[in-house]
């Protein structure tokens, strides 16, 4: 079952899960993807095989995949959907699981045993891919699970991918910018915290270097080695990618036009703005926003 969100076309999906089962799995084999763009409060596991040229789109990430996809999503307003772009396979399969948020109860989830699964899921708010080495690590598992006639030892193979998956941190990938999902980053960092939640406040204006070095006391050269070693990226990267981020949600969200969006998310120069949108985006900001209304479409 599915409702149109307010003020909105995008659907919220009310999802099977019973309140009294741990996860709700489907299995499925079909030769094309027909669900629109939605959202839904569940934690969803999506696994796709042999649909080489469908498009995934979470957040702001817009994806080709290959033969294998498998992309955790923990952000209850995060918008996704697979779409059949130029996938051309007839024997494409299927595996979503989904899961309440209060599966792993807190004085559960915070115990050391869980950290690494507790660290992936607070990553996976923003949508979090994982690498061709995890599916092969979690695949005979995943293959089983539907079929799993003891409901016990089905949690137990659940809770056993998580983990394994959880071991690949490391190498699987955010999709989402934090902006665009709404996020709020926490790092183990003070300093780099306390920047990040600068730039989130401050977007719209002028950032300068030596002002962010000055908040946490390092020089400028210190802070920007510290912080790209910490984030991984370099300080105007990370603005530009919280400012487009903010951008693409007014694009889906907002009747703004680009012009004043781009004033609006701390850009003072439209050209640049367009250009820089289309280098991380692979589209302009008004293809971007026609193609989110595309997809809305379909419902």
């Amino acid at each position: 079952m599915n409702v149109p969100l307010p003020n909105s076309q995008i659907i919220r999906e009310i999802t099977p899960l019973s309140d009294k089962d741990c996860f709700y799995i489907a299995e499925r084999y079909k030769t094309e993807f027909t669900y629109p763009i939605h959202n839904h409060p569940e934690f969803e596991l999506n696994f796709i095989e042999q649909a080489a040229g469908v498009r995934r789109i979470v957040g702001d990430s817009s994806e080709v995949i290959g033969d294998y996809d498998l992309v955790l999503i923990t952000g209850k307003d995060l918008e996704h959907v697979w779409e059949q772009n130029d996938c051309h396979s007839r024997q494409i399969r299927e595996i979503t699981i989904q899961f309440s948020s209060d599966l792993f109860f807190k004085s559960f989830i915070n115990k050391n045993q869980f950290d690494s699964i507790r660290r992936m899921l607070e990553k996976a708010q923003k949508g979090l891919y994982f690498p061709m080495s995890a599916i092969l690590k979690v695949y005979p598992l995943l293959d089983t699970l539907a079929s799993e006639k003891e409901g016990f030892y089905a949690v137990i193979k659940f809770l056993s991918i998580l983990y394994e998956l959880s071991l690949f941190e490391e190498e699987a990938r955010t999709l989402s910018s934090s902006s665009f999902a709404k996020i709020d980053i926490h790092s183990d960092s003070r300093r780099v915290q306390k920047v990040q939640e600068y730039i989130n406040t401050h977007y719209k204006e002028e950032i300068r270097l030596g002002q962010l070095a000055g908040m946490v006391g390092m020089t400028d050269v210190s802070f920007s080695r510290f912080f790209k070693l910490r984030t991984g990226k370099n300080l105007s990267d990370y603005i530009i990618d919280i400012r487009l981020g903010f951008a693409a949600r007014l694009l889906v969200d907002s009747t703004m036009s680009v012009a004043e969006i781009c004033y609006e998310c701390g850009f003072n120069n439209l050209s640049n703005f367009n250009r820089i949108f289309k280098k991380k985006k692979c589209c302009s900001p008004k293809e971007f926003r026609e193609n989110y209304r595309k997809k809305k479409k379909l419902i």
